[in-house]
């Protein structure tokens, strides 16, 4: 069903280019902070409980909420897309791209298994189909290229998927709080710090010049995060960081590409660039 428009305040040209500070080491100068991102969105009560973020096909931003998914326009305007109201605790897609993947638990019209397990969807989330793991597994970390479909439900390490999640193997035995894949290989934000992985999350590294990530997401060669600060930074491949605008406390990430990301807190979508 529609839901209601959204109070919205749009980014105005000036504020849509967000700053970038000068420097050729591996991190900009941390003594000029970037000014506060201006929402693009604001939240209306629907967009509560947010989980995860998606860029789809037409541009358009999914929202993985506590009762179901929403697209939001450029205009600022939400819309319930298909019919679940399942609580999608994991959210993730091909960038740019109507597949997208989603875990989580059953909804109160729902009579599937909790856990969900693994969930897929060629249409940007108006049908589902069941893929695997059903009544075993809640991803709450979760990630794609693609290629590889990469997850983590809370417990023991991380699963391992080439074939769009119908069959996992096991991982690397770590603690996942976000997960992200770029042309390099597999990201993860851990206690450890950002690791990464060139051998598709067997054995990971940490990286040892990035900045103190609480969150990540990658599209192509672009790899995006938040710092526990609530400042946003990019990178191509965890090299060369820049640091972006100050978006505050984030409950969710998700990259276009190289120019443009988008975070979420619990009141109000950021457009970053």
């Amino acid at each position: 069903m529609p839901a209601n428009r959204i109070a919205r305040t749009l980014l105005s040209t000036g504020m849509a280019a967000l700053f970038v500070l000068a420097g050729c080491s591996s991190q900009t100068d941390e003594t000029a902070k970037p000014d506060a991102a201006v929402p693009a969105v604001d939240f209306s009560s629907e967009l509560t409980h947010l989980h995860g973020l998606h860029v789809g096909a037409d541009g358009a931003v999914l929202a993985g909420t506590h009762t179901g998914l929403f697209a939001i326009d450029s205009s600022g305007a939400t819309s319930r897309v298909g019919t679940s109201d399942d609580d999608f605790m994991g959210l993730t897609g091909v960038p740019n791209s109507d597949t997208v993947f989603a875990s989580g638990h059953p909804g109160a019209s729902s009579s599937a298994a909790n856990p969900l397990g693994l969930r897929s969807s060629t249409d940007g989330g108006a049908s589902w189909m069941d893929r695997s793991l059903a009544g075993q597994v809640d991803f709450h970390a979760l990630t794609t290229d693609g290629r590889v479909l990469l997850g983590f439900d809370g417990t023991g390490g991380l699963l391992v998927s080439t074939d769009s999640g119908t069959t996992w193997m096991p991982g690397a035995t770590l603690s996942a709080a976000a997960l992200a894949i770029t042309t390099s290989g597999v990201w993860a934000v851990t206690p450890a710090g950002l690791e990464h992985s060139t051998d598709t999350a067997r054995s990971f590294s940490t990286v040892s010049d990035a900045p103190g990530l609480v969150m990540v997401a990658g599209a192509g060669d672009a790899l995006w995060g938040i710092d526990e600060d609530g400042y946003a930074w990019r990178s191509r491949e965890g090299k060369d960081w820049q640091k972006r605008a100050n978006v505050g406390a984030v409950e969710a990430l998700t990259a276009a590409d190289y120019d443009t990301a988008y975070a979420a807190t619990a009141q109000s979508l950021y457009t970053l660039k």
